[in-house]
């Protein structure tokens, strides 16, 4: 209309095409924020994605950039080997949570020991979301899925893995945190994290990784909505959301 002015669109790096994710899925927003932050970094031309399997697997279906497939659980390694023979570019993995806390945990803990100038996108929704919803190593106490029909209990299952506060003492991570896309305002967290751990990688400073609590609906067995209370609810408590480490940055 005359005398209105648009103030946000689609980001220039997110590709005009419909998603296969379920309706409430948090990977969308994710994806957004990603193009955003890329775009406002001015960092398209020397980004590089390394998408594991998983929902998210089909990540370059989305975000105009350069993408490489990892095999399960091996995206923190491959990350390693690209920074390590591109190191001018800004490098990062995308995966979920049996991907990075179970089948890649090995991957992850000695890059982010050795202090690997990479970043990681951690979704967490507490369930093996492609292969039907079982537990995985975040499932949270009382959860049910398709493994824990009465609940995760930890005296059996063991409590869930909390992985910000697993990688904080290792000397190799210089940013860590933990935020949701389950509201307008955690959104916009979500975004200032993920570019702080972008600017992070080009200092050269070490090892960074945001993880996001994320909506699955169709393996909580609940409606987008519910997805919503259930991550204020039920994840919160047990992954309490900040930053867990950051390194100070000397002045220049």
């Amino acid at each position: 209309m005359k005398g209105m002015k648009k103030i946000i669109g689609r980001p220039k790096y997110l590709k005009d095409v419909p998603n296969h994710y379920c309706p409430g899925c948090g990977h969308s927003t994710i994806h957004r924020l990603l193009a955003e932050v890329i775009e406002e970094l001015d960092i398209r031309d020397r980004a590089i994605c390394i998408p594991p399997c998983g929902c998210a697997v089909l990540a370059y279906d989305y975000i105009d950039i350069d993408m490489v497939e990892a095999a399960h659980g091996r995206g923190t390694a491959v990350a390693t080997g690209m920074k390590r023979c591109l190191p001018d570019r800004v490098v990062f993995t995308y995966q979920g949570d049996g991907d990075l806390a179970a089948i890649g945990t090995a991957e992850l803990i000695h890059s982010a020991n050795r202090g690997e100038s990479i970043t990681t996108i951690f979704v967490n929704n507490g369930v093996y979301g492609m292969t039907g919803g079982q537990m995985a190593p975040t499932t949270v106490v009382g959860q049910k899925t398709t493994t824990t029909p009465k609940g995760r209990n930890p005296g059996v299952d063991g409590p869930p893995m909390k992985m910000c506060e697993f990688l904080a003492p290792l000397d190799g991570t210089v940013f860590l945190a933990r935020s949701t896309v389950h509201s307008p305002k955690q959104i916009k967290q979500t975004k200032k994290y993920i570019r702080q751990a972008f600017e992070s990688q080009l200092r050269d400073e070490g090892f960074s990784m945001v993880e996001i609590l994320s909506q699955c609906p169709s393996n909580w067995k609940l409606s987008p909505v519910e997805c919503c209370g259930w991550i204020e609810e039920g994840m919160i408590p047990q992954f309490p959301l900040g930053v867990y480490k950051q390194r100070q940055t000397e002045p220049s």
